[in-house]
């Protein structure tokens, strides 16, 4: 989906915003003697999409998701790098369903949220179910059959969480997701919020099987939550040694001498055509700084080239975390790579090849 960056205020006094977020939004403009407001969530306009028509019981669950900017006004001393900004985008999805579909969507937005943030390295992280603050809206059976959605969903996966009593939207109650970095700081990042509410507020329904109108449930999903934050985080866990995969230079070429620049020319742009970062050092610098400044810049792949690779069409490998891998055909290597790069892997293939050469030179001895 995507999504205009204003709306009348009316839509922010349908959703509730107006009246429960003021304070968290910007002030608003005035367009052609109508009162309009930057937006700081997406999720009005997704019900205004899903109520863009007549729904069947047989169309849920519908997923709809949208990399969103939105606008919060953050008072000035709140501000911290990437971690709190005032204008970022969230990996914002929200799923209608069937109240008998709910547990089994928490669940897979559950699986795929751990999918992905063991992907960057998080393999550690606390659950919070988030219950009904003091200010919200909803009847107590509304916000009692959430919760037991949301309760029933982890206990499914059998995964262990806490309670944050009065931390849940004005909407609905949610599961929020903070992850620990590398010395141990806590980062609230997913969210998975069930809502009743914001249906009921737009008047949304879907036709049952007996040709009744029933509201459809809305869970609302972000798995890196603010892309903006989330970067800060890996930032800082990595402390910029990012893995392969996701580095942004993933190999560096340093030619020994001029005639060998072409030759690394030719490795660089093969390499680009199979999607691998690769990179020619030219630098007037001497070949250790060069070294050096590679190994500063935390590149996770550098290949030391001269007279000898450009005779036998080879690169000498030199990882950042496994140190020299030896020597091995242009094809053969960004084989390798290209699997490290497409699985989030690194270069475990080529260490292993490393050390079967060196078993096999001392059993030789």
């Amino acid at each position: 989906m995507y999504s205009p960056h204003i709306a009348n205020l009316n839509l922010w006094k349908t959703s509730g915003h107006y009246d429960f977020y003021r304070e968290g939004m910007f002030d608003q403009m005035e367009v052609e003697n109508e009162v309009y407001q930057i937006k700081p969530m997406n999720c009005p306009f997704h019900c205004l999409m899903f109520k863009d028509g007549v729904r069947s019981y047989r169309e849920l669950p519908f997923r709809w998701a949208e990399l969103g900017t939105v606008y919060r006004y953050e008072r000035s001393g709140t501000l911290h790098g990437l971690f709190r900004v005032r204008g970022f985008t969230q990996d914002d999805a929200h799923i209608f369903c069937l109240p008998e579909q709910l547990q089994d969507e928490i669940v897979g937005v559950l699986q795929l949220t751990k999918s992905i943030l063991s992907r960057f390295g998080f393999e550690k992280y606390e659950l919070m179910i988030s219950t009904r603050p003091k200010e919200s809206v909803g009847s107590d059976k509304i916000w009692e059959d959430a919760t037991a959605a949301l309760v029933g969903a982890l206990d499914e996966l059998g995964w262990a969480y806490g309670i944050d009593e009065g931390g849940g939207a004005f909407y609905g109650p949610k599961i929020d997701l903070k992850i620990k970095d590398a010395i141990g700081r806590t980062w609230q990042c997913s969210t998975i919020q069930c809502d009743f509410n914001l249906p009921e507020r737009f008047d949304l329904e879907y036709v049952t099987a007996e040709g009744t109108r029933e509201r459809p449930v809305m869970v609302h999903r972000a798995i890196f939550g603010s892309i903006e934050r989330f970067f800060g985080i890996l930032i800082e866990n990595t402390a910029g040694d990012f893995p392969f995969w996701l580095a942004p230079v993933q190999m560096k070429l340093l030619p020994v001498t001029d005639a060998a620049y072409d030759y690394c020319k030719k490795v660089a742009s093969k390499a680009n055509r199979l999607g691998l970062r690769v990179e020619v050092d030219r630098g007037s610098e001497r070949l250790a700084k060069q070294i050096r400044n590679a190994e500063q810049s935390r590149i996770p792949i550098m290949s030391v080239v001269g007279f000898r690779e450009m005779e036998e069409e080879t690169l000498a490998v030199r990882s950042r975390k496994l140190g020299d891998l030896g020597s091995f055909t242009v094809d053969d290597l960004l084989a390798e790579l290209k699997r490290c790069d497409d699985t989030a892997e690194e270069m475990m293939m080529l260490g292993k090849a490393t050390e079967t050469v060196e078993t096999e030179s001392t059993s030789s001895v």
